[in-house]
């Protein structure tokens, strides 16, 4: 399933936007000479009666200027993506270490409980927003932040170095599914795409029917029907979900830049990395627990 982050039309269908822009020609700047039937600024214009203030030197001058790059034109580049994403990441980290430092599953359950509830809500917030929104997503980092970094120190206190291996696969898998992207090895594909809708949508009346079973006390154990190796199996297909799901963010980042999207989306753009991967890291931790368990 595409990241509904992604839903923007900023992201989407660059190459018919393209085609579109080509039949409807240069959209003409305030003030700017319309292209003529030649091809170029001031064919067939015909100028108006006047002084002109512009001297041969300052001509010439604004000829040999070099020409405007996305990011002078208020553009989404790959670099505004990487800036914001790392800015969230820091914004994540920051409130992991915050909750780590305080983790306590009897007096502070409360907080962590309060993190996770503000960024469920800021993330569906942002997720089905249409214009993206700094603030949400910087509140959204932070609050999951806190969230990861209390169950993250709990986990680590019942089965000592799990969160350590836990970011080194997350990191290893994003750096596996990127180099395999950029290599054009891995693509995502309508078919594919429908394939991943249906797991997804699966996984999640899962997760609901195991999470309520667990609250109402008809199954035991710390992760519900998902323990031994169905909750490894199950485990591993989430990783894989999360994984085709970053190659979709990717090619919605990629159709955005290309397609010349505003450069406020690169928030949009790290605000969808962002939720995949900390996906992918709980499904990660929770495989690791459950062999420790086991």
């Amino acid at each position: 399933m595409p990241n509904p982050v992604f839903r923007s039309k900023a992201f989407q269908a660059p190459l018919e936007r393209a085609k579109q822009e080509q039949h409807a020609g240069y959209q003409q700047a305030p003030g700017q000479q319309p292209y003529g039937s030649a091809g170029y600024p001031g064919a067939d214009y015909q100028a108006q009666p006047g002084p002109s203030n512009i001297s041969p030197d300052q001509l010439a001058n604004m000829y040999q200027r070099p020409s405007a790059t996305p990011a002078d034109t208020g553009r989404m580049t790959y670099a505004s993506v990487v800036n914001r994403t790392s800015l969230v990441f820091l914004m994540i980290v920051a409130g992991a270490v915050f909750g780590w430092t305080f983790a306590n599953p009897v007096h502070n359950i409360g907080l962590y409980f309060l993190a996770a509830l503000v960024g469920l809500v800021t993330g569906l917030i942002n997720a089905f927003k249409r214009e993206p929104s700094p603030v949400l997503i910087s509140v959204y980092s932070v609050a999951q932040g806190v969230f990861l970094g209390g169950l993250s120190a709990m986990f680590e206190l019942r089965w000592p170095g799990i969160v350590f291996q836990a970011v080194l696969a997350t990191l290893s898998v994003f750096a596996v599914v990127l180099a395999l992207y950029r290599s054009g090895k891995v693509r995502a594909t309508p078919k594919m795409t429908r394939i991943v809708l249906v797991a997804m949508v699966g996984y999640l009346v899962f997760s609901l029917v195991n999470f309520v079973l667990m609250i109402t006390g008809v199954v035991d154990g710390a992760f519900g029907l998902r323990s031994g190796w169905l909750g490894i199996a199950i485990g591993v297909i989430a990783v894989l979900l999360a994984s085709y799901s970053l190659v979709m963010d990717f090619t919605s980042i990629e159709e955005g830049v290309r397609a010349g999207a505003p450069e406020r989306y690169s928030w949009t753009a790290a605000f969808g990395l962002a939720t995949t991967l900390v996906w992918m890291y709980v499904e990660i931790l929770r495989i690791l627990a459950i062999f420790n368990q086991d």
